[in-house]
């Protein structure tokens, strides 16, 4: 039995909750609480989005400057697993034992916690895709969405300092796996050995910082990133690129820019790894992060590349 399940609950720290609660009711994600320094999401298993105000009390020190994200939950099995992190965690910088959720401050100086996982099992209908060895839709479209509802958080990314001793930290400590490299410049990491190509992403830039780079949001499939991402666009939220697609996990991805701190992401169709799985070696680079990819999205009236003209005629062919 795996001991982290994924990620259970994350928390950011800004001061513009406003355009925090607009941008994230656009997202797709449901507003459970909500106080005049304090924002609570879910999403549809239950995987909480909160975002606080920099000054609210007990809120974990930031990492970088401006708005950021302070704190990631990891979900686990059961309290048994708690409680063998609990000691194993004592004496780490920023320990923590609260009854029922314990935790640290990683190598990087994030806020990290573990519980019972308060996530539930979902039973979504997910029409396959039509490939020329498999025919797994028949008599059957594809879904179309006009705007996503992401299912969980499904990975977070962050620069770091030192990349080995933050993959050293997750991996001795919680049993985090590497499913791919940037040779001492980044690991790829899932939770366990059978798992979607990483829950996290340590990223070591050139001159090594702690930082946000981004969260991303799991949806059911590439036609919910394209709905998800063309409503961002019609709502008025910036792309930072998408749509497009990574060779090293396979997914489909847009990204968006959020103002609680860094990118948000949404993807689908990730690669899923089992322990027959070799890691591999990547030299980082533009067609490494992207084998096709849209720079600014597209403009979610025209359904086309932003700024782009539209046909004058009925159907493509069409002429005026």
């Amino acid at each position: 039995m795996m001991d982290v399940l994924g990620i259970d609950e994350i928390t950011y720290g800004a001061d513009d909750l406003a355009a925090c609660k607009k941008f994230l009711n656009d997202w797709g994600l449901n507003l459970v609480e909500e106080t005049d320094k304090s924002l609570v999401y879910e999403s549809m298993n239950k995987c909480r989005v909160i975002v606080k105000t920099t000054d609210f009390p007990g809120l974990p020190p930031a990492i970088e400057d401006g708005p950021t994200l302070r704190e990631v939950v990891w979900g686990c099995s059961g309290d048994e697993v708690i409680a063998r992190f609990a000691e194993k965690l004592k004496g780490q910088p920023g320990y923590v034992n609260e009854g029922g959720r314990v935790g640290c401050m990683d190598p990087n100086g994030l806020a990290v916690r573990f519980q019972k996982t308060r996530k539930i099992e979902l039973d979504l209908d997910s029409p396959g895709m039509n490939t020329w060895g498999t025919k797994s839709r028949r008599n059957q479209r594809s879904p179309i969405y006009d705007r996503a509802t992401p299912i969980e958080v499904g990975h977070v990314v962050f620069f770091v300092k030192d990349v080995k001793a933050c993959e050293a930290f997750y991996a001795d400590n919680f049993g985090f796996v590497a499913s791919d490299r940037y040779p001492n410049r980044g690991a790829f990491m899932r939770c366990a050995a059978e798992g979607g190509h990483h829950d996290l992403f340590l990223l070591q830039p050139p001159e090594p910082r702690a930082g946000l780079n981004h969260v991303a949001f799991t949806v059911r499939d590439i036609h919910e990133v394209f709905g998800g991402g063309m409503a961002m666009a019609r709502d008025g939220w910036s792309t930072q690129i998408g749509p497009g697609r990574h060779p090293i996990s396979s997914a489909y991805f847009w990204y968006f820019n959020f103002p609680g701190g860094g990118l948000i992401e949404y993807y689908a169709d990730e690669d899923f790894l089992d322990a027959e799985w070799e890691a591999r070696e990547f030299e980082p680079g533009p067609t490494i992060f992207a084998e096709w990819a849209i720079d600014g999205g597209l403009d979610g009236n025209t359904r086309r590349q932003k700024s782009a003209k539209a046909p004058d005629g009925q159907f493509l062919t069409d002429k005026k």
